[in-house]
Order: C-alpha cells, then structure tokens, then sequence
C-alpha cells in the first residue's frame, strides 16, 4: 500500500447528489478496495492500480475551516469517492479533525461508511444537531463479504453501528447495495428485518454496477463466486419485492439512482 501524504487547494465540492450541498473527501484512494467499486472509473485511475495507494489530504482540515466561514450552510456529504473511515483514519484523524470544524458551525452532516471505527466518532457526531449515517451492506453473508470486500468491517461489526447510533438517537439508515446477486427473492424479508431490528430507519437499495472493468475485476477476485451469472440476476423483480415488503412494515425506502 502506497500512502502518501499531499496538500489540497479546496475542502468542499458542490455535491450533484440529490439532497446533498457538499462533498468532503479527506482522502483520494481507498484501503477498503472493495471489487465492485466504480470510483476508478469516476476519477479515471487505472482499475488496477485502485487499492493499491492512498493519498493523505494532510491540510484539509484546516482549508475546510476557513472555508466554512464564508460557506452557505448546507448538507456535507462524507464521502463520496471513498470511505472517511478506512483503516489509515485511525492514524491520521483527518475524517474526525474535519468534523470538529463543521461542528463549530453546526453544518448538516451525512456520513456513509462500512467501517466499524466511526463508532470513535459517535461522541461528536451526537453533538451535530442534524446527522445522519448510512451504513453500506450488500449481503448478510459475511463469508461471500470477505471475498468481494476483504478489508471492510464484518457484517455484524457494520449492524453494530447502525445499533449504536440509532440508540443514541442519531438518525442511521442502510445504504443496501450493491445487492449481491446471490440473494434471493425469499432472502429479502429477513434481510429487511434484520435491518430495522438493528435500529435502521430507513432503506437505500442500489445493484451492482456495471461499469467497464467491474466485472472483470469480481471474477478475477472470485473465479469461482455465482457472479458469473449476473445477467441472469433480475434486479426489478428484487427491488419491487423490497418496495413491497418495506411498504407493508411502514419502513422509508428509496433507490439509490
């Protein structure tokens, strides 16, 4: 792994997202390199080469307060093109340090991750008085996550989170995708159950992406894995049952795109 430290010229981006005013992104590069993740191909680095570095935003906490003094207030969105709590957050705090500048003004705050150390965090993030978190999990199956997203939390450590924070009545939802293509139709009720047993209150569902290079990389990853039959996989059918089984328990629901 290739860390290296850099400075940048800006902290937020106008986030095209909907909902969303701002985009943070502490770092440029992932640990997590998780296969089916399309960020190479939305900031063009070579698919192979994605997971391989990290870069290291060393000044953006600073760059981030005196922007913020003359910022619009708005929602930031933490992050977008990589995970604020991969495994080199722990060393360099640059995710928590930036938190504390937007705390000073109170800015609304969205945070997605699948990582169970933003759990360090949840002392300042309770002080926001609007946050919300959005843990990723695709499946249940903690034995298909390490082969697909070998460097993630586990499925139970990422079900913690959404148990902890939503305890401490900080809004938590789960962003369900990219939904393995291995879950069934009859999959789908304890799946959602378990979900809202944890304390999510709301669901975000979204398929695996098909951009170039990201099925190669899966089956290269997992030569052996039922992804092989991907197309064969019927996404409307899974998404009209979640829609279906979420209405009828009264859970919020939405797709991601």
């Amino acid at each position: 792994m290739k860390i290296k430290e850099v400075t940048c010229k800006t902290a937020l981006s106008k986030s095209n997202l909907p909902g969303l005013t701002y985009s943070l992104n502490p770092y440029r590069g992932c640990q997590h390199n998780c296969a089916y993740c399309y960020v190479p191909n939305v900031l063009r680095i070579k698919r192979e080469e994605w997971g391989s570095f990290v870069n290291i935003k060393t000044n953006i906490p600073n760059v981030l307060s005196k922007e913020l003094r003359n910022k619009k207030p708005g929602i930031v969105a933490i992050s977008t093109v990589t995970d604020p709590y991969q495994p080199i957050e722990k060393k360099y705090n640059l995710t928590r340090y930036c938190l504390e500048q937007l705390l000073k003004y109170d800015f609304q705050v969205s945070i997605q991750t699948k990582s169970k150390l933003i759990l360090r965090d949840l002392d300042m993030i309770s002080k926001f008085t609007n946050a919300d978190i959005m843990i990723s999990i695709g499946t249940l199956n903690d034995d298909e996550r390490k082969i697909i997203e070998p460097y993630t939390s586990s499925i139970n450590d990422r079900l913690e989170i959404i148990k902890q924070f939503s305890k401490n009545g900080i809004n938590t939802s789960v962003f369900f995708g990219p939904i393995y293509p291995t879950i069934k139709i009859e999959n789908l009720n304890e799946i959602i159950d378990t979900f809202t047993n944890y304390g999510a209150s709301e669901i975000m569902y979204d398929k695996l992406n098909k951009k170039p290079g990201i099925m190669n990389n899966i089956i290269n990853k997992a030569p052996n894995w039922k992804i092989l039959n991907y197309d064969e996989f019927d996404y409307p059918k899974i998404y009209k049952e979640i829609e279906k089984i979420c209405t009828q328990k009264n859970i919020k629901v939405s797709s991601a795109f």
